[in-house]
């Protein structure tokens, strides 16, 4: 047997065994090395994805089984969401919005997947042992109205049990239309996306003319576009383009370049009026993805940019 065959078949092995065995507590989580997989995928090839034809055809209790509130959607989208490290830092912070990562590459999805069914195994073993230990205290003590009134159950959609997050392979550049109705996103996410360098290849950019417009028209006015990057020519490029969109205002300009020990440069060159959220979406954007941990590893230079949707203006009398 070849050493490639003999990879795939213990990459195979481990990622079965790994369905098989988490369940509860002691849920593992699951091991990149398992999860090899290309830096990038061609959004133009013909991939083999399920797609629904409207944004009312799309059941999101598929991918948020727990969610009692059959009519919940969507409100925030991480696109080309990678290992997933914003969306698990996302979850316990904002645990009553329903929060999506969509990617293109197959072994990178099921990564993010099984680390969810992992982190939910792990979540709710440990909201049931809670349960338990207040049911006993409970027992063994004399409680009145009062007393009873005040206890809490740690429910399927408390903080931090990351039943709010999902993933879902999907070309976003063909089908965004597709999954999401007009205003239905507050927040959309783009961090560090594959930069193209080569002129021929910049019409591959997740940001475009063409794709901004799409962007507006799935976000809500108020919500937010977020870019980090760590290349300079890129920062710029997106800057231009969502510019160059009259449906979006900038919200944030920023320059930071942070190593271990701390800040090196900080510099705002663009601000508007930014709320709590959006001020912790920033932050979790540049220090919660790995790629954001591996550029201040490396004490390089991460690029901000922020966006905000318009009001949509008044149509002529």
């Amino acid at each position: 047997m070849g050493k490639n065959k003999k990879n795939k078949q213990t990459r195979e092995e481990y990622r079965a065994s790994l369905a098989a065995a988490n369940d509860g507590a002691d849920a593992a989580l699951p091991r990149k090395r398992f999860y090899r997989q290309r830096a990038h995928a061609n959004p133009f090839t013909d991939h083999a994805l399920t797609y629904p034809k409207s944004p009312s055809s799309m059941d999101w209790s598929e991918l948020f089984p727990v969610i009692s509130d059959t009519h919940k959607k969507v409100e925030i989208v991480d696109i080309g969401c990678g290992f997933g490290g914003l969306l698990f830092a996302l979850a316990p912070k904002l645990p009553e919005t329903l929060i999506l990562g969509m990617e293109l590459r197959i072994t990178v999805t099921d990564f993010v997947r099984d680390k969810i069914t992992a982190m939910r195994s792990q979540s709710t073993a440990n909201i049931t042992d809670a349960t338990t230990a207040t049911s006993i205290i409970t027992d063994q003590s004399t409680t009145t109205p009062s007393n009873a009134a005040g206890t809490s159950t740690p429910s399927a959609t408390a903080p931090g049990n990351y039943q709010n997050i999902a993933v879902l392979r999907a070309n976003s550049m063909k089908f965004m239309p597709n999954f999401f109705a007009r205003g239905q996103l507050r927040a959309l996410f783009f961090c560090f996306p594959d930069p193209h360098f080569k002129a021929r290849k910049h019409k591959m950019r997740i940001i475009s003319a063409g794709l901004v417009a799409e962007y507006a028209y799935v976000l809500r006015p108020g919500g937010v576009a977020y870019t980090i990057t760590d290349v300079c020519d890129l920062h710029e490029w997106m800057v231009e383009h969502f510019k160059g969109c009259a449906l979006f205002e900038t919200l944030l300009v920023r320059r930071v370049k942070r190593g271990e020990g701390g800040v090196i440069e900080d510099v705002v060159e663009e601000e508007g009026d930014m709320g709590e959220e959006e001020k912790m979406c920033v932050e979790l954007m540049m220090e919660e993805t790995e790629e954001g941990k591996k550029v201040t590893r490396n004490s390089g230079t991460k690029y901000v940019a922020c966006f905000r949707r318009k009001e949509d203006p008044e149509w002529p009398e």
